[in-house]
């Protein structure tokens, strides 16, 4: 998991998965390519990230402000379409407020938010006040620069805010509600769920983020994981492509579709396996490999590491620094590159001082990546990207020839 708001949790919650609660329900036959393939191969349940479940808690309790009743189980849209059902663990109504609660269930992830319970109290708030959000008992808030949230903002983040604002609009039109409401999401035993995560280095303090870009928890067995890349590779090579992308999320995979214009078969949802791409296309080679993927996990790559996950491997600033000075940062900015507090915000400074980082992370990163494939004839680009899928780094694709 890169160095953001969604360092809480599971890696997984920020990947995109098909629908229902089980990998298999993902919607592909086995003959098929591409992530929904890998998914089905490796047999192992999706579950919902705390995002999925803050909105179903909200769905349910403004529901029950509006109506007096809270649906139980209730019902909600993902961003991917699918309507996942979930059952009440807790609910409270007041003349003020109404509360519900839902356990999150990781499927067969080894996630540390497996079995929270995330609440979601409402309150109604004066017409035009707009959706407001607040940090409850082991929910974090923001206290330093570089995420994807302003500091003094609860660590709930930008597609959880945008789904739990679409649901509060939805239940507002069904029950004669103005949508204008006060949304305070809370984690049972968050803070100390939140020490096992990345989040106290990160500066939010106080307890976990609230994350998922689908609301889906794709599970990571690392055996099976890897084994559904080799598949992937397979199946791309007996269907004739001769382009493949290796990509980290949904994200990614949207940015080289609209980039390369690939079918579903070529593209590898390697996640933080960049290393088992790498080894199995220097053993079965295709005419071109693209890895697209978040700004830091890919500085990983470029610093050598083949494990891009944040257990296994962290942001070097250091090496970042370095890269920005060969890029012409001058010794200032190479130091407040290195004291930054993540790699977006590292990121960012060098764009705001013309310092092309993303394009040196790039270029750095296929360079490593020709290293691991060993002059196999494979010609290798990277891109970078944010958050939100815009290209923030791009290196010349290079084949071993060329090295």
């Amino acid at each position: 998991m890169s160095a953001s708001a969604s360092a809480s949790g599971s890696a997984s919650e920020s990947a995109g998965a098909g629908a229902g609660g089980a990998a298999t329900g993902a919607g592909g036959a086995g003959a098929g390519g591409g992530r929904v393939a890998q998914l089905k191969h490796t047999g192992l349940r999706s579950g919902w990230t705390t995002g999925a479940c803050a909105t179903a808690a909200t769905t349910a309790a403004y529901t029950a402000l509006l109506t007096g009743d809270f649906p139980d189980p209730v019902t909600i849209t993902l961003p991917k379409g699918q309507t996942p059902a979930f059952a009440l663990a807790a609910e409270e109504l007041t003349d003020a407020y109404a509360m519900a609660g839902i356990v999150k269930d990781a499927g067969d992830d080894p996630d540390v938010t497996h079995g929270a319970l995330v609440r979601a109290a409402v309150r109604l708030l004066p017409a035009g006040a707009g959706v407001v959000f607040r940090a409850g008992p082991g929910v974090g808030t923001v206290t330093r620069p570089g995420l994807p949230l302003e500091v003094g903002e609860p660590a709930i983040n930008p597609v959880p805010r945008q789904l739990m604002r679409e649901h509060v609009a939805r239940v507002a039109a069904a029950h004669g509600g103005t949508g204008d409401v006060e949304i305070t999401v809370s984690v049972d035993h968050g803070e100390e769920i939140a020490r096992s995560t990345w989040n106290p280095r990160l500066g939010i303090l106080g307890g976990l983020s609230i994350l998922g870009t689908t609301g889906v928890v794709v599970p990571y067995s690392c055996s099976a994981w890897i084994d559904s890349i080799r598949r992937g590779v397979d199946v791309a090579r007996a269907a004739g492509r001769t382009h493949v992308a290796g990509c980290t999320g949904s994200t990614s995979e949207r940015t080289v579709t609209a980039l390369y214009g690939l079918p579903e078969d070529a593209l590898l949802d390697m996640g933080d396996f960049a290393g088992a791409v790498l080894k199995y296309v220097r053993r079965h080679p295709v005419d071109r490999l693209t890895v697209c993927g978040g700004f830091a996990k890919l500085s990983k790559l470029a610093a050598g590491h083949l494990d891009l996950h944040s257990a296994r491997s962290q942001v070097d600033k250091g090496f970042l620094a370095e890269l920005a000075r060969q890029g012409g940062a001058d010794e200032e900015l190479a130091g407040e590159v290195a004291a930054a507090n993540t790699g977006l915000a590292a990121l960012q400074l060098c764009a705001a001082a013309g310092v092309p980082l993303g394009d040196l992370v790039a270029e750095t990163a296929r360079d490593q990546a020709l290293g691991v494939l060993r002059g196999a004839p494979v010609t290798v680009d990277v891109v970078c990207i944010d958050r939100a899928g815009t290209v923030v780094g791009r290196s010349d694709p290079r084949g071993p020839q060329q090295t």
